[in-house]
């Protein structure tokens, strides 16, 4: 099991009905555990079983293939944009188009 104790971990919070919350605290008495720790195991044993799913690995290969076209696209432009190079360091910020926003003058 993962050190829980490092930093990186983030907090959840979910909502059960109430028999549900009894059921698996009653659970998590019986095995010696926190709910928290039941919570983590349930879900550590769905997402391994979910990682063995041929489908999911297709998604997630089609999801992939995905982000590659669209780096490739934003690569493009920023071509174009800057020439095959890319920006140079020190390169003045785009400057921003449309109206400017007027600072209110203070009452004298």
């Amino acid at each position: 099991m993962p050190n829980h104790e490092r930093s990186g971990v983030k907090t959840l919070a979910i909502r059960l009905d109430e028999e549900l919350h009894a059921q698996l605290t009653v659970v998590a008495q019986l095995a010696e555990i926190t709910v928290t720790d039941a919570i983590r195991q349930a879900i550590e044993a769905y997402v391994e079983g979910q990682r063995t799913q041929a489908d999911l690995a297709n998604r997630a290969s089609s999801v992939l293939e995905e982000i590659e076209r669209e780096a490739s696209a934003r690569k493009g432009a920023i071509q174009a944009l800057f020439g095959e190079t890319g920006p140079t360091k020190g390169a003045a910020p785009a400057r921003r188009r449309g109206r400017r926003s007027v600072e209110p003058e203070e009452p004298t």
